[in-house]
């Protein structure tokens, strides 16, 4: 199957499988250190499952990978998602979705994600892996974001930066909350 063909699960089942035997882990050491369920992990590689974004995050850094090595197929030259065709993974704990609109490519560190948020739910995140900033843009609505320590409030047109390698949230104020996240990988 070629890469346009390519399912958003089938990527992330060949990603998965590609980078557990690039560190030469077994399936029960990954999930363990993931903190999921073994028969999680081999669904998820053998194409099964629909993972949610905690679940892919707590494999990215089990793996010490940036997010979208796990989600993001081989580009061509020139890349266009059009608004309203990203794919987005939901998260099972809040009103939160990310879809990734670029990756790095080799020997760069950053990844472009566009989120949408609804009130209702605060979307906690762990910890990525160490050096990791996150860079947001507030295109639409309002929003509290950052550290769990020390979270502001932005509107349209704000921009905010801070660590991503500790716990950090993200929660929408009002409806049809849209963001820019560019997560930076040191």
């Amino acid at each position: 199957m070629s890469t346009t063909e390519s399912t958003p699960l089938e990527i992330i089942s060949a990603a998965l499988r590609r980078e557990r035997d690039r560190v030469g882990l077994s399936l029960t050491e990954l999930a363990k250190r993931a903190g999921i369920a073994k028969s999680t992990l081999s669904q998820l590689e053998s194409g099964a499952g629909n993972p949610s974004v905690e679940t892919l995050w707590a494999l990215a850094v089990a793996l010490g990978v940036p997010f979208s090595r796990l989600v993001d197929p081989p580009r061509p030259q020139v890349r266009i998602v059009r608004a309203g065709q990203a794919t987005f993974v939901r998260s099972e704990q809040s009103t939160y979705a990310a879809a990734l609109l670029s990756s790095c490519p080799a020997g760069a560190r950053r990844d472009l994600y566009l989120l949408e948020l609804e009130p209702g739910g605060v979307r906690d995140a762990q910890a990525h892996i160490p050096g990791t900033v996150e860079h947001v843009v507030l295109t639409a609505g309002r929003m509290r974001v950052g550290p769990e320590s020390n979270l502001v409030e932005i509107g349209p047109g704000d921009y905010v930066s801070f660590s991503g390698d500790v716990p950090h949230q993200y929660e929408a104020l009002e409806p049809g909350t849209t963001a820019v996240l560019v997560m930076e990988h040191v």
